[in-house]
């Protein structure tokens, strides 16, 4: 298998799903702007996708993947298909329960992790009514993401990479068709939410059919590999939750801020997404079953020269795009967002929260490659540990950046942990020698930072000549902005051919 390749088809497929993520969020945002209905609604899906990120996509991946893997290759097939009914038998129970409660308790979630909307009882109304139609939400996309796990194990990268497309796709026609039919019209992006998680679970079940995995849930307590699953959730809940724990400080925090401070924060957030998705998602996509079968296999030389395969693409691909989304924060919430109902002071607010995000964007791209490399061999304590010592630095500079930065602040301190925290994880793999640094790190990273030097010159001076980002109507700003991508790609690969480097090098890192 060509790591590479497979990279490269899951960053298109993912690159997808993004390009229709900003077309939902210019859509949102001309439509309904930053205000009070947007802060709801995005109050309300934060709160089941944090959840889902908990138990699907985060711990129970790091739990279950290497796990399944085992079984695999140790077992056989038919093992793995009865462990997966027991699996899948478990978290239904599990996330019917959690869903029944998360509706029933919707008041009460809103009051403890956005206590700042219930000064405005319309708005905190509204928030609640909102939550109950998109709690839902965690249970379809949770078994999602459990199909999404077992077609990666098979090799079968490409099906999870494109489903998210389906939710985007599902919130652009219920907010240009389906808006007029509700009332409030915002109601109708829950209502979105719901539908899309529905279309990614029924989308992969042919694909698992095809692979011999498409097994009815069953529940059985006394599986041994049920509990080794539920043995190791224990601590990647924890180390999952801190995240997700900072995040809804940093929310119950912004509640308290301006009416619009949570919409400028997620807008920021999601023009960071798109390297963060297409690059550190596809990177750890890969690299997790990947070094899962290695450390199987007990091929430890090969487990470092994966890790150092992933670190070098990281750098290679992430540091020129934090520099770019830094320099270019103005045409990218111009040229996206500055519509209808999304003011100037809109943008401008957002453009402060996106320079505080693209200063952790490598450390967050690198804790995607890193913490595989733990949760591969089975050590979920130790990602917990650093995590949970990242939580309690990342409260402390909330408390001192919240007060001259406003919600840019609270990006910040989200960014200056993630570093912190990707540099932990760097040291513990080095500390135990699970990695080893493979030569010419250092002449690598000087061509990158010549590169990178390079590609910011010459954006800062187009930039210099180009008319005012709020002239013009859509299409012209997509060109202008459009122009400036393709002059820093030119300059960022241009310089780095020049200095002998090419992509296609890193092909030559495969696993058979």
């Amino acid at each position: 298998m060509n790591l590479l390749k497979s990279l490269a088809a899951v960053s298109s497929i993912t690159m997808i799903s993004r390009v229709l993520g900003f077309v939902r969020d210019t859509i949102v945002a001309r439509m309904f702007g930053a205000g009070m209905a947007t802060d709801a609604f995005f109050i309300a899906f934060k709160l089941p996708n944090l959840l889902r990120r908990i138990f699907a996509e985060g711990a129970f991946s790091q739990a279950f993947v290497p796990i399944l893997a085992e079984y695999k290759n140790q077992q056989g097939e038919e093992a793995a298909r009865t462990f997966v009914a027991y699996v899948a038998g478990l978290l239904t129970l599990v996330l019917a329960i959690v869903t029944v409660l998360g509706i029933l308790a919707a008041p009460w979630v809103i009051w403890a992790t956005a206590p700042g909307f219930v000064t405005t009882p319309e708005k905190f109304e509204l928030t609640t009514d909102m939550l109950r139609v998109t709690f839902p939400y965690i249970l379809l996309i949770s078994l999602s993401s459990l199909a999404g796990a077992i077609l990666n194990t098979w090799n079968r990268f490409s099906v999870p990479a494109f489903v998210p497309t389906l939710l985007n796709v599902s919130m652009i026609l219920f907010a240009l068709f389906l808006t007029p039919y509700f009332d409030p019209p915002v109601m109708a992006l829950g209502w979105a939410v719901l539908a899309g998680g529905l279309a990614q679970l029924l989308f992969q079940l042919p694909h698992l059919k095809k692979i011999g995995m498409l097994v009815l849930p069953r529940l059985n307590l006394r599986d041994t590999g049920v509990w080794r699953v539920m043995k190791q959730m224990v601590p990647a809940i924890l180390g999952v939750s801190v995240s997700q724990i900072s995040l809804i400080i940093n929310t119950i925090f912004a509640s308290f801020l301006v009416a619009g401070s949570v919409s400028w924060m997620y807008y920021a957030d999601r023009l960071m997404e798109l390297p963060s998705g297409v690059l550190g998602v596809a990177l750890g996509t890969i690299l997790l079953p990947t070094l899962s079968k290695t450390y199987a296999n007990k091929d430890r030389q090969e487990y470092s020269r994966i890790l150092d395969w992933g670190l070098r693409l990281c750098f290679l691909l992430v540091l020129p795009c934090a520099l770019a989304l830094a320099i270019l924060a103005e045409p990218l919430t111009v040229s996206l967002f500055q519509y209808g109902e999304f003011s100037a002071l809109d943008a401008a607010m957002t453009q402060r929260a996106l320079v505080a995000y693209s200063v952790g964007l490598l450390g967050l791209i690198l804790i995607k490659v890193l913490a595989p490399g733990f949760y591969a061999q089975q050590n979920i304590r130790t990602p917990v540990k650093i995590a949970v010592f990242t939580l309690v630095v990342t409260q402390l500079l909330n408390l001192v950046f919240i007060v001259p930065l406003q919600h840019a602040g609270l990006a910040l301190a989200i960014s200056v942990g993630a570093c912190i925290n990707a540099g932990l994880l760097f040291w513990q793999l080095r500390k135990q020698r699970l990695f080893i640094a493979q030569a010419g790190w250092p002449q690598y990273l000087f061509k990158l930072v010549l590169a990178a030097a390079v590609m910011s010159a010459v954006l800062v001076g187009l930039m210099h000549v180009m008319p005012a980002w709020d002239q013009g109507h859509m299409l012209q700003r997509f060109a202008r902005l459009g122009a400036l991508v393709v002059a820093g790609v030119v300059a960022y690969f241009g310089v780095l051919l020049l200095l002998g480097l090419r992509l296609k090098d890193f092909a030559r890192k495969s696993l058979m």
